[in-house]
């Protein structure tokens, strides 16, 4: 049942709407198609990004409060919780507000991986195209005549890691003055700069692994993500003046 709803409301529509793409742009590019049906997607899932951006914003404004929090109670771990949820309950943001984009992209991303999967290597989707969609008989995975997509590919794979870096990169918290008592602190200074390189290495090993098609969909995604970031971050900026 579950396997059927997947597959009527966006297993089969992203590959129509990536024939289709695929059909109307010139040279009929598997590659610049890919990039199209991305920016259909990131406008879909636009408003889940714009929260979860404001809610990482709010959140890096908060670490101070946060800090003073874990110096008043730090002999007292559980008020300390308690005053922390009461934190985020009176600034009106949740701490797991950030990750909500990312699970409701994750049927988004299955859904594209197991198109290019079928769809680019041996055309298997085809016979699943509506009846308003042209087949094209097959799809020639060739981007700008140069990178396969149904193979994975070094160059996008190190892109990929690289957008990752640099979209985390501006969601790092700047580093706070030390405060004697802080006892976690560097600890928590030191995971956040782990995970800053962590991600990226993460990214490009397993885009590695993944058809290129699925790289490229993830770089332009990131990509996209930062422009948002930047857009947002420059419009609370210029607000606050």
């Amino acid at each position: 049942m579950l396997s059927q709803i997947y597959h009527t409301i966006l297993y089969q529509p992203l590959f129509n709407l990536l024939v289709w793409f695929y059909n109307i742009i010139p040279l009929h590019d598997i590659g610049l198609a890919i990039i199209a049906i991305t920016i259909v997607i990131k406008i879909v899932l636009y408003p889940f990004s714009l929260k979860s951006i404001k809610a990482q914003k709010v959140l890096q404004e908060l670490q101070p409060k946060i800090n003073e929090l874990k110096i008043k109670y730090k002999d007292n771990p559980g008020e300390m919780t308690k005053a922390t949820m009461a934190l985020y309950k009176t600034e009106k943001v949740s701490p797991f507000s950030s990750c909500l984009p990312l699970l409701i992209q994750l049927p988004f991303f299955i859904a594209v991986y197991n198109v290019f999967r079928k769809g680019l290597t041996n055309g298997q989707s085809l016979d699943i195209l509506y009846s308003f969609i042209k087949n094209p008989g097959s799809i020639n995975p060739m981007f700008f005549g140069l990178v396969n997509l149904a193979q994975p590919n070094f160059v996008l794979a190190i892109l990929a890691g690289f957008s990752q870096y640099w979209v985390s990169k501006m969601l790092v918290t700047k580093k706070q003055p030390a405060v004697a008592g802080a006892k976690d602190e560097d600890m928590a200074a030191m995971m956040n700069k782990q995970m800053l390189y962590f991600m990226p290495l993460i990214t490009i090993f397993i885009g590695l692994s993944l058809p290129a098609g699925l790289t490229l969909y993830w770089f332009i995604t990131t990509v996209l993500t930062g422009a948002q970031q930047i857009y947002m971050f420059r419009k609370v900026k210029t607000q606050s003046v």
